[in-house]
């Protein structure tokens, strides 16, 4: 259950919503088992601080970046799987560029 928790945490990690605290979740669960698991947590939240920390120190120019930065995975990953191509076909638009080279 742990290893599932922590695969959907790190694939939702870019994306709004609670990534991180899945990611955390996941680890936490495993770590009531595995002593790697533990130490993993712990300086996996370690990294997370000092990350935050960094990033509230920085000018907006460079938040404004790496949201932006965030925003291209998002959108580029959602492309990928096809999520645009299927919302443009529920409502009837046949654009071809909108389709994942993929799908």
């Amino acid at each position: 259950m742990g290893t599932a928790v922590l695969v959907a945490g790190i694939i939702a990690i870019p994306y709004p919503g609670p990534g991180w605290l899945i990611l955390f979740a996941g680890l936490a669960i495993l770590g009531t088992e595995f002593q790697w698991a533990q130490q993993v947590l712990h300086w996996t939240r370690a990294r997370y601080d000092s990350w935050t920390a960094w990033l509230r120190r920085q000018s907006p120019a460079v938040r404004v970046a790496v949201i932006t930065g965030t925003g291209v995975i998002v959108l580029t990953t959602l492309w990928l799987v096809n999520v645009f191509g299927l919302i443009a076909g529920w409502v009837g638009l046949r654009w071809d560029w909108v389709r994942s080279p993929l799908a």
